[in-house]
C-alpha cells in the first residue's frame, strides 16, 4: 500500500526533512583527513538526540549505529569504523533523524583531499543523476520515467546505476511502499499522485552495476570489482504541480 499524506503528515514530513538537512550538513563538517567514522557515529547521535529525536538506523534490524559511513568501494550501509579518513578517500555519510515519529533521510557523498579528475566526475554525476530523477517527479508520472531520467544520463557518462538496492516510501515507517528503482523505462510503473512521499538515492559505480554483501556483519554492501561508488539522497513530496524537496536547507 502507497501512502498519501495528510496535510498534517506533510507538515511533520517537512519538519524532519529539515533536521535530516541539517544533521547532514552538521556531520559533513566533520569529514576530513584523520577524522574517525565512529568519531562522527557519536556526534550524530548526540546532535539528533539533543533535538528529540532519534537516528533510525540506530538498531534498525540489527543495525549497529546512528549513520552510515560508506568509503570509496562501500556502495552503502556502510557501518562506522576506527579507520581514519585519508587523502584521497571518497565518504558518503547517510542520516535519519526520526522527529515526532517522522523519518526524514538524506545523504551525500564528499570528496577528502584531492582525487583524479574521474572521480571528481563521478562524484558530479551520482549528485546530477539524482537531480535528474528529481526534476521528472510530478503527479501523473511514473517511477519509470524517474528509473529512466537517471540511468540515461548516468549511463552516457559511461558509469553504472546499482539496481541492487533502491530509494523507498517514507513516512512513519523508515522504508515503506514504493520502491523506487533508479533504473527504468518512460511509463513503466506506479504512477505518482500527490501526496506522495519517497526518497531517490542512485548509487552510481566507476565500474560493473553489481554489488557483494559482507557476509559478516551483513550490512555493508561493496561493489563487486572493487572499484568506487558514490551516492546522493532527498526525501521528496509529490505536490500538485511538481515535486518538494523536504530535505534541503534552501526552502
Amino acid at each position: 500500500m502507497i501512502s498519501i499524506k495528510s496535510a498534517r503528515e506533510i507538515k511533520l514530513m517537512r519538519a524532519a526533512g529539515k533536521l535530516a538537512a541539517e544533521c547532514l550538513q552538521e556531520m559533513l563538517a566533520m569529514v576530513k583527513p584523520g577524522a574517525i567514522p565512529l568519531e562522527i557515529d557519536k556526534a550524530c547521535y548526540e546532535w539528533t538526540k539533543a533535538r528529540g529525536a532519534v537516528p533510525a538506523p540506530l538498531n534498525y534490524h540489527g543495525f549497529p549505529n546512528s549513520l552510515c559511513v560508506s568509503v570509496n568501494h562501500v556502495v552503502c550501509h556502510g557501518i562506522p569504523t576506527d579507520r581514519p579518513f585519508q587523502d584521497g578517500d571518497i565518504v558518503n555519510l547517510d542520516v535519519t533523524p526520526i522527529l515526532n515519529g517522522y523519518h526524514g533521510d538524506t545523504n551525500a557523498t564528499v570528496i577528502v583531499g584531492s582525487v583524479p579528475d574521474r572521480v571528481v566526475e563521478l562524484v558530479d554525476t551520482a549528485k546530477e543523476g539524482m537531480w535528474r530523477g528529481i526534476r521528472a517527479v510530478k503527479p501523473g508520472a511514473t517511477l519509470g520515467d524517474i528509473g529512466h531520467a537517471i540511468q540515461t544520463f548516468v549511463e552516457k557518462k559511461n558509469f553504472s546505476v546499482v539496481v541492487d538496492y533502491c530509494g523507498h516510501g517514507i513516512g512513519r515507517e523508515f522504508h515503506e511502499d514504493p520502491m523506487v528503482v533508479h533504473v527504468g523505462k518512460p511509463g513503466r510503473g506506479h504512477v505518482l499522485r500527490e501526496g506522495m512521499t519517497f526518497t531517490i538515492e542512485p548509487m552510481v559505480n566507476m565500474g560493473t552495476s553489481e554489488t557483494v554483501l559482507d557476509k559478516i556483519d551483513g550490512w555493508t554492501v561493496y561493489t563487486a570489482d572493487g572499484q568506487l561508488s558514490a551516492q546522493f539522497e532527498h526525501t521528496l513530496l509529490v505536490t500538485t504541480y511538481g515535486v518538494e524537496v523536504l530535505t534541503t536547507l534552501d526552502a
